[in-house]
């Protein structure tokens, strides 16, 4: 069966064609630096710049999988969360798409999908149960996937995201949008005991997370050194962080009993979380999946391979009908 998949939550335009599991292609149209100058994603210039794209981007991905439109039989799109103008644009798409081709359209959770990414790579697939930790720019969740389908969030940020959380920093240490991989690459010059920061909520009970007071005390550091390493702050903040998601996602896998441990999203492409993960999971004899670096980051890969499982499971047949109904959920919640 050939799937596309559509992704256009935030400021990513991706097509994908999968056969079955099997990626054939996976576009994905980057739109940071045309937000670089905004310090962040403007949402009405983030859906003109879909609408633009999204014909170059569909062509590409069926040029790359060698694939005709017309052999397409089955269509998945981000329906939510995410910004509501850009989701219309994909989900509009999508719509034209299925009815054009008789071929049954599935509305996909973004947040869903994330947790499809290792699902695309032999070898790193986990089959459920497993605990998820889904960190990316929007949202930070600790989420016990039981079956496909069957999710239970353990675990959520009150406020920033860990990967807003590094865009904030990011924009007080003067360092480009997006401020993740940046960190990341200043983190590796500079001392991570260097400066005594906060671990939120770390000894609170529950699985909650909280990453805007660890920004508050980055700022109020900078005000009382403003001459300090830039690299040893970077390393610091990125240590507290990987600190609290690492502690946190092992706290969980303990109380729900399980061995199988799943990071996805973009900052799970963060080289110091997958190293801490990685080192702390064979300590305590944990399972640990990782997505490769391509499939951290939003995608619509992940987007179809959750329409292919949904569909083919039988979870979600919809009618022609029930596809065209389809609107945007901005606010869509997991679980």
């Amino acid at each position: 069966m050939y799937v596309l998949g559509i992704e256009t939550s935030c400021d990513e335009t991706a097509a994908a064609v999968l056969r079955g599991r099997r990626v054939l292609s996976n576009v994905v149209y980057s739109q940071a630096k045309l937000h670089e100058k905004y310090g962040g994603v403007v949402p009405e210039v983030a859906s003109r710049n879909h609408i633009k794209k999204m014909p170059y981007v569909l062509d590409e991905a069926l040029e790359q999988a060698g694939v005709d439109l017309k052999e397409i039989e089955l269509i998945g799109a981000t329906r939510g969360p995410g910004l509501v103008g850009a989701l219309l644009v994909g989900l509009s798409t999508a719509k034209g798409l299925a009815y054009g081709l008789d071929v049954p359209l599935l509305g996909i959770n973004h947040l869903e999908g994330h947790l499809f990414a290792h699902y695309l790579e032999r070898g790193e697939e986990a089959p459920p149960p497993f605990l998820a930790l889904l960190v990316s720019g929007g949202h930070t969740l600790l989420v016990h996937v039981k079956a496909w389908g069957s999710y239970e969030t353990l675990g959520t940020t009150r406020d920033d995201a860990a990967g807003e959380a590094f865009d904030k920093v990011g924009k007080l240490l003067g360092v480009g949008y997006p401020a993740g991989p940046q960190i990341d690459r200043l983190a590796r010059e500079g001392d991570p005991r260097a400066v005594e920061l906060p671990r939120p909520m770390l000894e609170e009970p529950g699985f909650d997370f909280s990453f805007a007071g660890l920004k508050t005390a980055v700022l109020y550091h900078l005000r009382q050194h403003p001459d300090a390493p830039v690299e040893d702050l970077a390393a610091s903040f990125q240590e507290a962080v990987v600190d609290v998601l690492l502690q946190k996602t092992l706290k969980a896998a303990r109380k729900i009993h399980t061995r199988r441990i799943v990071v996805v999203g973009g900052v799970a492409a963060n080289s110091r979380l997958r190293a801490r993960f990685r080192e702390e999971c064979q300590r305590h004899n944990y399972e640990l999946h990782f997505p490769s670096l391509a499939l951290c980051t939003d995608n619509a890969a992940m987007i179809a391979a959750a329409a292919y499982v949904r569909f083919t499971q039988g979870l979600e047949i919809p009618s022609p009908e029930e596809s065209l109904r389809l609107s945007p959920q901005p606010g869509l919640t997991l679980g």
